[in-house]
Parts: structure tokens; sequence; C-alpha cells
């Protein structure tokens, strides 16, 4: 199969396009015929070995853990999914080495769940990591409830966009941190956008003045510190970006694979609560520029690797 690869740490340059060994399926996982792959921060972070303290990279390393695409073939155990169903996944396991930008991933059946109709394949594969990762630490580590005001740092970006909308459909008002071309793009999610840069606390404080129950940060430092800063007394605050949040009382979160959670993300996008926006879309085999794009920074929504398609024999 024709997939993108590494053979070393390093940058973007390190990524390979060309042929690699057909994945095997095991008796819990699914072969997935790969249509959309998305880009994530932690992919290009694990490229360059950020994550090597607590996950081994089996070289050579296929990147990506999030996917879109249609079973082609189910192991014995599994009876959830069935040839031609199109699934979508956040497939991350214990170690790297088989990711999703490739033509065909052997995904475990306890990442997937089935595709959102009215998502296109390109949107629903920005569904699975940024929107797990926004239910999660919203629901699980914040514990949000209604009626509360909710701060949320890239509020344009893959998580951010995510979480507003999330965060509203549970009732919360939400304040969100964006570049000031992303104002209009945060309103239309329900937020309420504030500027980046010098001066953040005072216009936050000028929308709440008494603070806010609970932040998310999506970005670390100054914005760590200044979510800190206009807490409420109480308040609650999470991370997932700088463990340095923990020296502030709050707490640093990973996102975990759940197809239960998963489902639930995609039950939300059918009923049209949470929509996923694609920036930008690259062939795979220019799934090195994806990455260079998204290390920059400022993107809004989903940067999208998409694979080339023939219909599989049913």
């Amino acid at each position: 199969m024709k997939a993108i690869s590494y053979s070393s740490y390093g940058g973007a340059d390190v990524l390979e396009y060309g042929e690699r060994p057909d994945p095997k399926v095991g008796p819990d996982t699914v072969l997935v015929k790969v249509r959309a792959a998305a880009v994530n921060p932690v992919d290009w972070k694990a490229r360059e070995g950020h994550l090597d303290s607590g996950l081994d990279a089996v070289f050579p390393v296929i990147p990506g853990w999030d996917v879109s695409g249609v079973v082609v073939q189910p192991g014995i155990a599994v009876d959830e999914f069935a040839v031609g169903d199109e699934v979508i996944g956040y497939v991350r396991e214990d170690f790297l080495c088989r990711g999703t930008f490739a033509e065909y991933v052997a995904a475990p059946v306890r990442t997937l769940a089935r595709k959102p109709l009215s998502l296109s394949f390109e949107e629903a594969a920005g569904l699975p990591l940024a929107g797990l990762t926004a239910y999660q630490v919203l629901h699980r580590t914040l514990r949000i409830r209604e009626g509360e005001t909710v701060l949320v740092h890239a509020a344009a970006g893959g998580v951010g966009s995510l979480a507003v909308q999330l965060a509203r459909h549970a009732g919360a008002r939400v304040i969100g941190t964006t570049s000031e071309p992303n104002h209009d793009h945060v309103r239309a999610l329900g937020g309420e956008p504030v500027a980046y840069g010098d001066g953040l606390a005072v216009r936050l404080r000028a929308l709440a003045p008494d603070g806010v129950d609970a932040a998310f940060d999506t970005v670390g430092g100054e914005a760590l510190r200044v979510s800190a800063e206009v807490l409420r007394p109480g308040g609650r605050l999470a991370s997932i970006t700088d463990p340095e949040v923990l020296s502030y009382g709050g707490r640093y979160a990973f996102v975990r694979p759940d197809a239960k959670d998963l489902a639930h993300l995609a039950e939300l996008a059918e009923q049209g609560v949470v929509t996923v926006h694609v920036d930008r879309v690259f062939p795979l085999e220019r799934a090195a520029d994806a990455h260079r794009l998204n290390e920059r920074g400022r993107t809004r929504g989903k940067i999208v690797v998409t694979v080339p398609w023939e219909a599989p024999e049913v």
C-alpha cells in the first residue's frame, strides 16, 4: 500500500511517500480503507521525538491518529462492524508505528465509531481526536455545568472550535480567545471572541468581571497564566499542552480512545450540534506540507490529508 512514513525522528523532511506492507488484521481490529486523515499537533510532536518518554517508536512509523474510511475486513472477533460500513476513528495505540496516513489502517475496534452521514469524509476525519479531546476535557476534567462561564483558548482551532460548540450545547456561556480575522467564525460557533495579545486579562475581565468558572487551555505559556488569573475562586483549570498547569492547581489532560464517546460525538454531528471546519486539504503524497502548515499554528479548524480512492469490492 502507499503510505507516509519516517524512519527517524526529525523535521517534516523525514516524511517519505512510498510503499509499505499492508497491515495485518488482528482478532480485535478492523481493516479500514482510508478516505481521509486529519493532521494534529501531536503528529509532528511525535515525529520530532517529543513523545518518546511515553511511547516507543517502532520504525518506520506511519504517522496519524485520525481517520475516516470504509471497512474492508473485520477481525474474527469483531461483530460491531461489517464490510462496507463507513467509520471514523481515533486510532491510537500505546506505541508509534501503524498510523492512518496510508491507504489502509488496521484499527482496534475500541477506537472506532460509525461515520456521521451528514459529514463528508474530509470533515469526519477531523472529528475524532479534536472532538474527543474537547468532550473529555469539558465533561470529565472540568465538569462544566449549565449556566457557567467557560474560557476556551484558540477557539477557532481544531480542538477549540469543537470545545466552543460542545460547551454551548451543555448550556455554558463561552468566551474564546482567537485572532481578529477569526472573530466572526467564533461568533458563528456560539462563542464571544477576545483577541490575543497584551492586555488579554483586562479584556477578559471586561467580559467576565467576576471571573470564569472554568478555563480550557490549548496554548500554554502566557495563555495558561492568564487563565489562572481570571478564574473565579474555586474555578477549574485544564491544559492539554502545558504541564505547568499543575503548579496553578489545574489538571493536565490527554485524550484517550473511547468508542462510546466517539459514537456520541458522531450523533451530535448528525444532529447538527457540532460541525467540523476543514481549512486545507492535501493529497497523501503532500503530507509533509500538511505537517508544516499545522506547525505554523493559527489554523481555522482542521488540516486534512486525503487518500486516492477506488471503491473496495464488497
